[in-house]
């Protein structure tokens, strides 16, 4: 009888290699290969090599290297790679891959080689994450754009090609962190600016020829193997290293990483004149700084002693403003917006409108985009703060503190307030319907709008008011810029009501697929603005609410959008009223249709498909098509990574105006997340991430392509 392990295998690394042999093209090479199960280790696939747990001996093997090279292979390299978690090594280079590296690949791989495979785009994410890669190949391709600062943790790394690419651009900051580099090859590309931050590398071998490098290079990479002719380095002496700065080390060997220390430009002179510039003068520098940074600590405390006030007086005399650091989340309850696994990102999208006469597309920002928390202002208040705009759907609120938001921070109304509102919550008021009630329109005397939930008697059995108000009590600390704000609430003659704010745009559902023949449809970036804004408020609700905050219901209907399209999930904290999943709506994941059980995964899942919805514009169930393409997961997912599928696959609505670099890293987040195993699937951070840098590159997007470049399969890639 197999084993568990083999089980393991069989649904897992099994698929993804079934799923690469697919992309492949099933070609004849891979021997003993096949596209429907198989027992790689038994059969002796081709470039497979397993191992067994030596813990473990009668446990089945595992695969933990996989190398193709060289074998004339076409396609692609499948998007379930990242179940492969025993593979270590995995080499596809010099075969002919083309498109862009996938975001899914193995992610425990010490060696990653996808050296002369025709690719473009951009470094994938992911390789950020696989902090045990010792080498990393991507020479020989067609790699473009700024190399992204992701490097801060791959410490392991010894060996680092990027050479015979298009990378432009400085090298990252995250570089200083590679303290293991030995050998690294960066040239013959069009990197900028200076090498300063491999000085205090390891390093042994470095070629950074032919590029478009300025300054000086670094006294310590003098004494290495050092390739660096075709760049514009300055001539003469470098200036003197910055106050402080301790001396040029010898070799690389007895080099220590920069970490925070600032990188010198060294001299290409000789010893004696640096040393001494280098160590008198820096020395007495540093004694100076020194004193001029014990003076200042001792101000700094005797100026907070003298301003000292209580906790009672500032509470009366300021106005609320940003909290210097994230306070730690209370246990059980969710009163912080500060994420507790990565800073909030910043990133001002304005909404290009449509136009029949424009064929370019492009993301309008207000600022460049910032990935740092914005500066603190102790002595401002958001209302004198003209940075902050209630349409801006990334600005951060206004988190109120435990003690005022317990009792409930919501307005107690009368039923009969609500009945007068709604008119007797008649027909002509109704906006929405849903499994735990119905949803009304109210104007109050004031003419304030609001939208009033009824709460079906089935989803709150019995007289359960104390439950009613401790989750009221729970919604109404929920406070994020996308996520629907609980104005009030009503509980009385056994009826349970909850007052949101109202949007008069209505729903995501309502713009994709109700929209009449004189609306106009959604345009890219506003869709990725939506799609990026609802995945911050589930990484709010997953990640900074302590305990996460599962949301059960995630679907375009509950995505409402403001004037300025915005999103807001709403039904946020009320995953109690949910009953158990309705299997014919397309947002259930498969766990939860097989055994019921929610996990903040099953809610990635459901977003996965609402981005689907976006990319599409097709439901996730439809009846009415073919039986094939009515689940819309099973039907748009084994084509997500082929460009011309995909270009097919999107919402005709946008009549072929969007960014194709932006489509096709959209389309690899909705692959990830809607994996069938959901210890797979991303945290939400990781998918704000990836959203974020898909923003900024569409922000630096030169050209968009038109319908008809889309058709011809010519698709243009963007430059970024």
């Amino acid at each position: 009888m197999f084993g568990l392990g083999w089980v393991v295998l069989c649904c897992y690394a099994v698929s993804a290699l079934n799923a690469m042999y697919q992309g492949l093209n099933s070609p004849g090479q891979l021997t003993k290969w096949t596209s429907t199960g198989g027992d790689p280790c038994a059969d002796n696939w081709k470039g497979i090599t397993c191992s067994t747990n030596s813990a473990s001996p009668s446990s089945s093997s595992r695969v933990t290297q996989i190398n193709l090279s060289s074998l004339g292979l076409s396609g692609g390299i499948g998007f379930q790679l990242s179940s492969l978690t025993a593979v270590t090594d995995f080499d596809v280079s010099n075969n002919n891959l083309g498109n862009q590296i996938p975001y899914s690949l193995p992610p425990n791989l010490q060696t990653l080689n996808l050296a002369g495979c025709g690719y473009s785009g951009s470094l994938p994410y992911s390789i950020s994450q696989m902090t045990s890669l010792k080498s990393l190949n991507v020479a020989h391709n067609q790699i473009s754009g700024q190399l992204p600062d992701m490097f801060g943790q791959l410490s392991a790394i010894t060996t680092l090609d990027l050479s015979f690419n298009s990378f432009t651009g400085d090298l990252p900051e995250s570089f200083s962190m590679l303290s293991s580099a030995t050998d690294m090859y960066l040239q013959n590309n069009q990197f900028t600016g200076t090498i300063d931050v491999l000085a205090n590398l390891p390093l042994k071998n470095l070629n950074v020829a032919n590029n478009k490098f300025t300054g000086w290079v670094p006294s310590q990479l003098n004494n290495i193997n050092l390739q660096k002719d075709g760049n514009s380095w300055n001539s003469g002496p470098a200036p003197p290293p910055p106050p402080g700065t301790p001396p040029a080390g010898g070799g690389g060997q007895n080099r220590r990483p920069a970490g925070n220390i600032p990188s010198t430009s060294g001299s290409s002179g000789g010893g004696g004149g640096g040393k001494k510039s280098g160590v008198g003068g820096g020395a007495i520098a540093g004694i100076v700084i020194s004193v001029l940074v014990v003076a200042a600590i001792v101000a700094f405390f005797l100026l907070r002693k003298r301003s000292k006030k209580s906790s009672t007086d500032i509470e009366k005399t300021e106005d609320r403003s940003f909290p210097p650091v994230a306070p730690p989340p209370v246990e059980g309850k969710c009163d912080s917006f500060y994420s507790n696994t990565s800073f909030i990102y910043f990133v001002e999208m304005k909404p290009v409108q449509a136009s029949s006469m424009v064929n370019t597309i492009k993301f309008e920002t207000a600022d460049a985009i910032n990935l740092k928390p914005p500066p603190f202002n102790h002595h401002k208040s958001f209302g004198e703060d003209k940075s902050f705009d209630e349409n801006d759907f990334s600005a951060v609120p206004v988190v109120p503190k435990k003690a005022d938001v317990a009792p409930p921070d919501a307005t107690s109304y009368t039923v009969a307030d609500l009945q007068i509102a709604t008119n007797s919550f008649s027909a002509d008021n109704l906006i929405g319907e849903g499994s735990t009630g119905r949803v009304f329109r109210a104007e109050f005397e004031d003419g304030k709008v609001v939208a009033v939930k009824k709460i079906v008697s089935s989803a709150l059995p019995g007289a359960m008011s104390d439950d009613f108000i401790d989750m009221v009590s729970d919604v109404s600390r929920l406070r994020h810029p996308n996520i629907t704000e609980l104005i009030g609430y009503c509980s009385e003659h056994g009826q349970h009501l909850l007052v949101y704010e109202f949007f008069k745009n209505g729903s995501l559902y309502d713009f994709l697929h109700l929209s009449d023949e004189y609306s106009k449809p959604l345009i890219w970036n506003a869709r990725v603005k939506i799609a990026l804004g609802t995945a911050r408020a589930l990484e709010y609700l997953h990640e900074v609410c302590s305990p996460s905050v599962i949301h059960k219901n995630i679907k375009s209907a509950n995505i409402l959008l403001d004037s300025e399209l915005n999103p807001h999930l709403s039904e946020c904290g009320l995953s109690s009223l949910v009953s158990d999943a309705d299997q014919t709506s397309g947002y259930s994941a498969p766990e939860v249709s097989m055994s019921g059980q929610y996990t903040i995964k099953s809610d990635v899942y459901g977003f996965g498909v609402t981005m689907l919805e976006l990319l599409t514009g097709r439901k996730p169930f439809d009846s009415s098509r073919t039986r094939a393409e009515q689940s819309l997961v099973r039907w748009a997912t084994p084509q997500l990574h082929d460009m011309d599928a995909l270009a097919k696959m999107v919402d005709p609505a946008l009549k072929g105006l969007y960014p194709v670099k932006s489509l096709s890293r959209f389309a690899d987040v909705i692959a990830l997340c809607v994996q069938a195993e959901p210890e797979f699937r991303p945290a939400m951070s990781e998918v704000v991430e990836a959203l974020v840098r898909l923003v900024q590159r569409a922000n630096m997007s030169k050209r968009t392509v038109g319908t008809e470049q889309g058709r011809s399969g010519g698709i243009q890639e963007f430059m970024s």
